[in-house]
């Protein structure tokens, strides 16, 4: 119960020369070695309780705007590609599988015999219909994502054809994530912006109900296309913001399934004889998303002087009750591009983060519009960092609200705010990770502002080759310039701290800190 994954990553799960570019991902590769894990039988069904943190943003994999999205996501959508829990390496998914014929060209062949929840097939020509609403329809928040796709064509019943802008030897895992998760046609045609609260996937579970602030209730769907599942009879989530009633609705029976709980509640958790603890590392990171197009933090060494005001030791001891790790850029030490000489750039220093703010012209200080969530741990991760900003001069107070709440105010039209404390859930590729902060018509760039030159150079040439040097050179570069810069403030990546009760079998952490339940099952107790 207690596995923990591999820390260690892979690029794209393997590593191969140049050479062997046009065979990259091959058909036999995806089709086989791959494959699905090994299959599971229920001993009982039954419906899984979850305590979840937070309501989704949408149930709409194109226009949801929060990374805690994803769990409510995964059961109701399958992706083109799956990936491994423990090195995030791509496998087949509703693509059975997948080759470049030539750099600028990926050929997806596709499971056969697959329906939508509403019964209509699942074929081309609903992956085209997927990939150019992603692609164009102004609604979309993963645009960039599929930035390097000219055009999707459909070369068969069961064959898409995608050529590329430049060689992009990433897109097979991005169409792991949002971006691959395939929602009907004919529902999103009918129902319109509807479809963000009644979606219409291939996934194990349909949907039911949504209740704000209350309940998001799946059920399962009889004609699912993998053998053996789903394991349960449906899956219900029960929004619980505060993570100590979350833990006690394990505790007390009410629920089978509590995660993102805090560090300081695994003693609890491990001296019950109820619960399991579910723990593992992984590349979820709290940070702060800065607004840099407007007010003090136009100035890069304001930016710098928030980076130098924070103790991240200090903050993994005193907010996460030490399960994590102090974050300095993006990615984990564990990870394999992280570079330590970028690490370097921001220890924790007062005195440099007060010179810097003299310098900008804040002799006296800078006051920011800070902007946050009002559960009980944001709330504890609030204070630790104002009182750290006290120290170098940096006022003003949070203003909170629930995570859908406060992420439309900060990144939607409204841009509200200078900063926002949250996280980043991770993507199963580095590449995706800065490409969605950082591009300027990224979703998570709060002020849409450019880049600064050599980002985006760096950033095509980390996807233009499967060479694993070759690629950390490349995100070397694009490290250096976000921290150097200081487009985010990075803080420290969690550890996945979940509970779940006895009866509850192969509840498993992932490095993306998202649990997913496709494997989870429900013995009698």
């Amino acid at each position: 119960m207690n596995e923990k994954p591999n820390p260690r990553l892979t690029a794209n799960g393997f590593a191969i020369s140049r050479r062997n570019f046009l065979g990259l991902i091959g058909s036999t590769a995806a089709a086989g070695m791959l494959g699905f894990p090994g299959q599971l039988i229920a001993r009982r069904r039954g419906t899984l309780i979850v305590g979840a943190p937070a309501d989704p943003s949408s149930l709409d994999p194109a226009t949801g705007g929060a990374g805690t999205d994803h769990v409510f996501l995964y059961p109701i959508f399958d992706t083109l590609v799956e990936w491994d829990y423990a090195t995030l390496a791509p496998r087949p998914g509703l693509a059975k599988a997948w080759h470049y014929p030539d750099p600028r060209t990926l050929v997806l062949t596709l499971q056969e015999n697959v329906r939508f929840h509403d019964g209509t097939p699942f074929d081309a020509e609903a992956v085209k219909f997927n990939l150019e609403r992603n692609l164009r329809d102004p609604r979309s928040n993963i645009r960039t994502e599929l930035a390097s796709v000219e055009s999707v064509a459909v070369t068969g019943p069961l064959e898409v054809t995608l050529k590329l802008k430049e060689p992009d030897t990433v897109l097979v895992l991005i169409l792991s994530d949002r971006a691959g998760m395939m929602a009907s046609p004919k529902a999103l045609q009918e129902l319109g912006e509807r479809h963000d609260r009644s979606p219409v996937g291939t996934g194990p579970m349909r949907f039911v109900d949504w209740s704000d602030g209350e309940k998001v209730v799946l059920t399962r769907n009889e004609h699912y296309w993998k053998p053996n599942r789903p394991l349960v009879d449906g899956i219900e989530f029960r929004i619980i913001t505060d993570s100590a009633t979350r833990l006690r609705s394990v505790i007390s029976g009410q629920a089978d399934v509590a995660y993102h709980l805090d560090g300081r509640q695994i003693p609890l958790i491990e001296r019950s004889r109820q619960l399991q603890l579910v723990t593992g590392p992984t590349i979820y990171c709290y940070q702060l998303y800065l607004n840099m197009s407007r007010g003090p933090l136009q100035d890069v060494r304001v930016r710098q002087a928030l980076n130098f005001a924070i103790d991240r030791e200090a903050f993994v001891k005193a907010t996460m009750a030490g399960a994590g790790e102090p974050a300095y850029m993006n990615l984990p030490r564990s990870h394999w591009a992280y570079d330590e000489e970028v690490a370097k750039l921001y220890p924790y220093d007062p005195d440099r983060a007060r010179a810097l703010l003299k310098e900008a012209g804040f002799s006296n200080g800078v006051e920011l519009d800070m902007r946050g969530y009002s559960d009980q741990g944001s709330v504890q991760r609030q204070e630790f960092l104002l009182e750290q900003f006290a120290q170098v001069g940096i006022r003003g107070r949070f203003r909170t609200g629930t995570i859908p709440e406060m992420s439309a105010t900060y990144f939607g039209p409204e841009k509200g705010g200078d900063f926002l404390l949250s996280a980043f859930t991770g993507r199963p590729d580095p590449s995706q990770t800065y490409a969605l902060m950082y591009l300027e018509d990224a979703y998570f760039n709060a002020g849409r502002v450019p880049p600064p030159p050599g980002f985006l150079e760096a950033l095509l040439r980390s996807r233009s080759t499967t060479d694993i040097e070759e690629r950390r050179q490349a995100l070397s570069v694009v490290q250096r310039i976000v921290m150097e810069n200081a487009l985010v403030v990075p803080l420290a990546f969690r550890n996945e701290v979940s509970a779940a009760s006895a009866r509850v079998e192969n509840m498993r952490s992932n490095l993306l800190g998202k649990p997913k339940f496709e494997d989870v099952s429900l013995q009698d107790t």
